[in-house]
């Protein structure tokens, strides 16, 4: 089973994730994939780090553009860094997690070609996947699962429970 959550850019997709995996790890469920937190300056956004769950080892997601690699927006992706930390933390949890957890997929994620692969190969498994999803990707990822999903869309209203809802989801799919 697999289980999105989506939401506008600030609305809290990541915080409702987070709290869905303490949960579940504190009932012993043993969970791998990745987070890609910002990192801020100040008041101002320089980028993004990509953080394996299972061994806190992290590199650059993107920065701040002052080099190449591919572009998304303001930022430019770190390809090596990413897919090096990213792309292991995904099969490390393939072969020895309950729950894959990756937030989130987005376009800095599927820029990186090997991250994207490991990505796919996680989406067309039968492994059980929480994952955030960037919402202009939402329906084009959604419509190339053939069955054995749920989204879950995080608004102003339901941040606050939602998380409770996806939990006992999840439990109940791992046993």
């Amino acid at each position: 089973m697999k289980f999105f959550i989506s939401g506008p850019p600030g609305i809290g997709k990541t915080t409702v994730f987070l709290k869905v995996i303490e949960l579940l790890k504190s009932d012993g469920v043993r969970v791998g994939g990745f987070i890609c937190p910002e990192v801020r300056r100040g008041a101002q956004r320089i980028g993004f780090r990509i953080v394996d769950l299972m061994s806190g080892d992290e590199g650059w997601l993107a920065e701040l553009c002052e080099s190449g690699g591919p572009r998304i927006g303001r930022y430019c992706v770190n390809v090596e860094e990413a897919s090096t930390i990213g792309t292991k933390a995904v099969k490390k949890a393939v072969e020895s997690a309950n729950l894959i957890a990756i937030d989130e997929i987005g376009p800095m994620e599927l820029s990186v070609p090997q991250l994207k692969s490991a990505i796919y190969d996680v989406l067309k498994s039968n492994r059980v996947l929480l994952a955030v999803i960037h919402w202009k990707l939402k329906d084009s990822l959604l419509k190339s699962l053939s069955d054995r999903w749920e989204l879950f869309s995080v608004s102003s209203s339901n941040r606050d429970r939602i998380h409770k809802d996806l939990y006992f989801k999840i439990r109940t799919s791992l046993y």
